[in-house]
């Protein structure tokens, strides 16, 4: 389990997470479909997420929404500490109606992500599509983590970037799971993640 409180002159993010919950989400943005998107992300991981942030929102919702994936990032970073016993890896294909979503990762400490998810629309309601990605590379940078994310097919919006979110679930899901064959050694060669 790990807390994380980000304050900045456009943002106070407080983020927890539970790496061995149940799926259980309190997200309070203030932004209806990102709160949607990180229940989604919760439900799909079996990570338990309090995610609540006071952003500047009468600019646009780009601060609060990168900044709560710079805060949930920290928070997963600091939760799997030394990442001994897990499995590090995961990956998953979730079709949701007319959209297939392809995301795989690697909790190597080494951020990095390829995207590969257009959008055939800029909105999803008031929200920007655009801040799908950017919340998935603050998560990625502050997490440590090696992320792809890839459109295999999709039509509707709303559908792939929910997809995209709950892929990324899954694959987070097996990655932070213990492997009861590692018996507690750390899932590198290095000696060290």
């Amino acid at each position: 389990m790990a807390t994380i409180t980000r304050k900045t002159a456009e943002t106070a993010i407080t983020a927890a997470v539970n790496l061995d919950g149940t799926g259980r989400s309190a997200s309070a943005t203030g932004i209806g479909f990102f709160d949607h998107m990180i229940d989604q992300l919760a439900r799909h991981s079996l990570i338990d997420i309090d995610l609540d942030c006071a952003g500047d929102r009468h600019i646009d919702d780009h601060h609060s929404v990168e900044d709560c994936g710079i805060a949930l990032g920290q928070a997963l970073a600091r939760a799997l500490g030394d990442k001994r016993g897990i499995r590090r890896y995961g990956a998953f294909h979730l079709a949701m109606d007319d959209a297939l979503v392809r995301a795989a990762l690697d909790l190597s400490g080494r951020p990095y992500l390829v995207w590969n998810l257009p959008f055939t629309a800029a909105k999803i309601g008031s929200f920007d599509t655009e801040l799908v990605r950017e919340f998935f590379q603050a998560l990625s940078t502050h997490g440590g983590i090696t992320l792809h994310v890839d459109l295999i097919h999709g039509l509707n919006a709303h559908h792939v970037a929910e997809a995209a979110f709950k892929a990324v679930a899954r694959a987070l899901r097996e990655a932070v799971e213990p492997d009861a064959r590692l018996n507690g050694a750390l899932p590198s060669t290095k000696g060290m993640l």
